[in-house]
């Protein structure tokens, strides 16, 4: 039997071919599994292993109820110049996907060239000058045939950091809405502490105004004066130190929602805000809400693509290429001259001898993934103190709320018998003072507790993985 010159061909082609399609998927490096970590059963300050839903499962609007506060976070999530940043990334990483996918298609190109030379030839009747033109062109392929699977492992680690910025991109909506609400309840808690900056004020301003009196009728001495414009003038101190505290809250609240400095908006006051039902979930949960845990892991899936693209390099890189173009004398006849020049060649490099370049290199990223192994262990225990912190807060600020109340409504009361004995000549008005003094700083701890536990619901919704359900473009609300 005999066969074609194009026959020929196609059988030396095809027997080059063979041991390439034998080893194809010769993949290097261990694929991904992911470390054991067992997750307790239970942890400190966790009430209840079998709630069947968990604040994390809550839409952020469905926690913070406050409409003026639903709008500011609205705003933040609208303007916020992070959340830009986090999206710009994102899209960085997709197109470096993109990047390390195409290495594994043909890649075609093309090229051209034209130029002139001349020259002056002796010649018996005299020098001629002599020029010279030429110009060709043509059309390129190169294909590397990805035996090895360094491109398939390079493909998986642009992949998983893709995923982790999108992590990052849910860690920085969460982390963004906790934070606009933690500043609006601390805004609202020093509005509260104002309020009763001035309330004290107003009464030390008539202790004043009243021993004034006294002390101008002779009927006591300068000391109560002292006293008292030294309580008035410590209450105006503190007025205006709260209203730069409050100002710089604004502010802080301002750059959140991507905004110059400016005055914010109020909703419910401190005492009003309503305390939404809490309860933690399935622990085992947790490994999967945390946007923090989950880019953890991504980190982890990408390094281990990366110890496989460092083991691919050690083997030699196959692939075939082809040209096809034409030449011609003259640069005015290259269009018109038939493509007279071709080649398909089959290629393999790979190392001999590098210096331990490889070695090091895949030394380099095997302790890498141990270092990621080693973060995701550490994030998951961070993800569970965080959420213990935040439980054992909320338990203790129940008692600490009520404490307070009752020692508010205690020194409230005694100031009001204070000023009865008063008024009925039973006692002096040091009396009246004291209860005074004591209940003014009082009240400002129970602000201050008011917001604690306001705050520690943020706290926990974040350390819970709160909202983890929502798409990034599902975070603002509808109709927004």
């Amino acid at each position: 039997m005999t066969h074609k010159p194009h026959d020929r061909r196609k059988i030396r082609i095809g027997t080059l071919l063979l041991p390439l399609v034998l080893v194809a998927g010769c993949t290097q490096g261990p694929d991904y599994v992911r470390p054991q970590v067992a997750p307790p059963a239970s942890f400190r300050a966790q009430t209840s292993l079998n709630d069947a839903g968990s604040l994390a499962d809550l839409p952020w609007w469905s926690v913070f109820n406050d409409p003026v506060l639903q709008g500011v976070i609205d705003e933040a999530l609208a303007n916020n110049l992070d959340i830009q940043v986090a999206v710009a990334r994102v899209e960085q990483a997709r197109a470096l996907v993109g990047v390390a996918k195409s290495e594994a298609l043909p890649q075609l190109g093309y090229e051209a060239l034209g130029g002139a030379q001349g020259t002056y030839l002796p010649l018996p009747n005299g020098a001629r000058p002599i020029t010279y033109s030429g110009g060709g062109g043509g059309v390129s392929a190169a294909w590397e045939i990805d035996i090895w699977g360094r491109i398939k492992r390079s493909t998986e680690a642009a992949r998983a950091n893709l995923l982790a910025e999108e992590d990052v991109r849910k860690a920085v909506l969460l982390s963004l809405v906790s934070d606009v609400a933690t500043a609006y309840f601390e805004l609202l808690s020093l509005d509260r502490q104002l309020e009763i900056a001035v309330q004290s004020a107003a009464v030390y301003k008539q202790n004043v105004d009243f021993f004034t009196l006294r002390y101008e009728a002779g009927r006591d001495t300068r000391l109560p004066v002292e006293r008292a414009r030294a309580n008035h003038a410590a209450s105006l101190d503190r007025i205006a130190d709260l209203k730069k505290q409050i100002a710089q809250q604004e502010n802080i609240l301002s750059v959140l929602v991507g905004a110059y400095p400016k005055a914010m908006p109020r909703g419910r006051v401190l005492t009003a805000q309503a305390m939404p039902a809490t309860p933690p979930g399935a622990t085992t949960a947790l490994l999967q809400r945390r946007p923090d845990i989950q880019q953890a892991e991504q980190r982890m899936i990408a390094a281990n693509a990366e110890v496989g693209v460092a083991a691919a390099n050690y083997f030699p890189r196959i692939g075939l290429s082809a040209f096809v173009g034409g030449q011609a004398v003259n640069v005015s006849d290259a269009v018109d001259a038939s493509f007279s020049v071709w080649n398909v060649a089959g290629t393999l490099a790979g190392p001999i001898f590098s210096g331990g370049r490889l070695k090091a290199t895949e030394a380099n990223r095997r302790a890498y993934w141990d270092e990621t192994v080693a973060l995701y262990r550490k994030t998951i225990l961070v993800a569970f103190r965080e959420t213990s912190d935040a439980l054992v807060a909320q338990q203790a600020l129940i008692d600490q709320r009520a404490a307070l109340e009752t020692q508010v409504a205690a020194l409230q009361n005694s100031v009001d018998l204070a000023q009865l004995r008063y008024d009925a000549g039973r006692a002096n008005y040091f009396e009246v003072l004291e209860a005074e003094q004591q209940l003014f700083p009082a009240q400002y701890t129970l602000a201050r507790a008011q917001r604690d536990q306001l705050v520690t619901v943020v706290f926990l919704y974040k350390a819970l993985g709160g909202g983890w359900q929502l798409a990034p473009e599902q975070w603002r609300r509808q109709g927004r």
